[in-house]
């Protein structure tokens, strides 16, 4: 892979915009079908995806290595793209293969343009977003209930005017549900007191009440895997058909600093006619009920300040968002570090 465009981050900027050298869930693959050109905004960076002649995904830095036009601009080769504004020819390893206006130029062969490695997973795109010191990918373990045989999910994908902070923070503060989705379907019960601990996994943690299981949003696991993801458990009603609880795979990509892309894959253990009746109950009924709930918590990020987390007030419920976040600040200082040491 090409280096990526040498650019000196801070430890803010990192922590505003993504911490690098992960992976991040980029789009839903619908968006990029054969023969079209995707450009999408990640890490404050923009990128095209397409795909080549034979189905394979391609992800490049949107920038022509000539003049830094954007490559979405230009046109679909089959496997590769020619800028709009000279021509220029690059494959989707990054690679100049043809300068047409200067053929034979110092241009032709060489890889300079980032391609990230991409993978397609449960109607996904993921890319492998690394800096100049780190552009090889690193391990990627998937979500489990992605991969898992006999386990049914449905992608829900948007875009949120709020930074990506504060989608992560949302997902460990699993008190919020009583309150903010205390009208919806399956999270009307329980109680508005609890307290939570945390415990220890071998890849992350667990953020859990310790005096209410299988009622509410009772837990959630934090999971570092190459990705950064979150499992959840929400109880569903008999009206919900076969099957038992529903389950949440959450994620959110920074789109820049203020905006964020957040996926969650709804999903449930069943087989043969449960999976059917699930598949259909969900379609028909449950699908609009649970955009009902994202809906409410997209209404409330996208209301908070984007300094909001400099002046809180926070307690007991709220050692799972402190311990993202003390997480996330300090991996972006050491990258911020790494880098300016390098630079230097």
């Amino acid at each position: 892979m090409a280096p990526m465009v040498k650019k000196q981050l801070s430890a803010d900027d990192i922590f505003a915009t993504g911490l690098r050298n992960q992976w991040y869930a980029i789009c839903p693959s619908h968006m990029v079908p054969a023969g079209g050109i995707h450009k999408v905004r990640r890490l404050g960076m923009d990128w095209v995806l397409f795909r080549e002649s034979n189905g394979r995904l391609r992800m490049l830095e949107d920038r022509c290595p000539h003049r830094g036009a954007p490559l979405s601009l230009g046109q679909h080769l089959g496997n590769k793209l020619a800028c709009a504004y000279h021509g220029v020819q690059v494959d989707g390893e990054g690679t100049v293969v043809a300068v047409p206006g200067l053929p034979g130029c110092n241009l032709e062969g060489k890889q300079l343009v980032p391609a990230p490695a991409v993978q397609e997973v449960a109607g996904a795109i993921l890319a492998y977003i690394g800096d100049e010191q780190h552009p090889e990918p690193t391990p990627l373990n998937l979500p489990d209930p992605l991969v898992d045989e006999g386990t049914e999910a449905f992608l829900c994908y948007a875009e949120w005017d709020a930074p990506w902070r504060f989608t992560m923070e949302n997902l460990l503060d699993p008190m919020h549900g009583a309150f903010l989705h205390r009208d919806s379907h399956s999270m009307f019960a329980g109680e508005t007191q609890a307290r939570f601990r945390i415990r220890e996994t071998d890849r992350g943690f667990f953020f859990e009440k310790t005096d209410q299981r299988g009622v509410n949003f009772d837990w959630v696991e934090f999971c570092r895997t190459g990705l950064d993801w979150v499992d959840l458990e929400i109880p569903y009603p008999p009206t919900a058909g076969p099957g038992g609880p529903f389950g949440i795979v959450g994620l959110g990509t920074p789109i820049d600093a203020t905006t964020t892309a957040v996926f969650f894959w709804r999903y449930r253990k069943v087989a043969d006619w449960e999976r059917d009746t699930w598949r259909f109950l969900y379609r028909t009924t449950l699908e609009a009920r649970h955009w009902k709930v994202l809906e409410q918590d997209r209404e409330m990020l996208e209301a908070m300040a984007v300094d909001a987390d400099q002046a809180e007030n926070l307690y007991q419920h709220d050692l799972g968002v402190v311990r993202l976040r003390r997480l996330y600040r300090g991996l972006a200082e050491e990258q911020a570090e790494a880098l300016a040491g390098a630079g230097s």
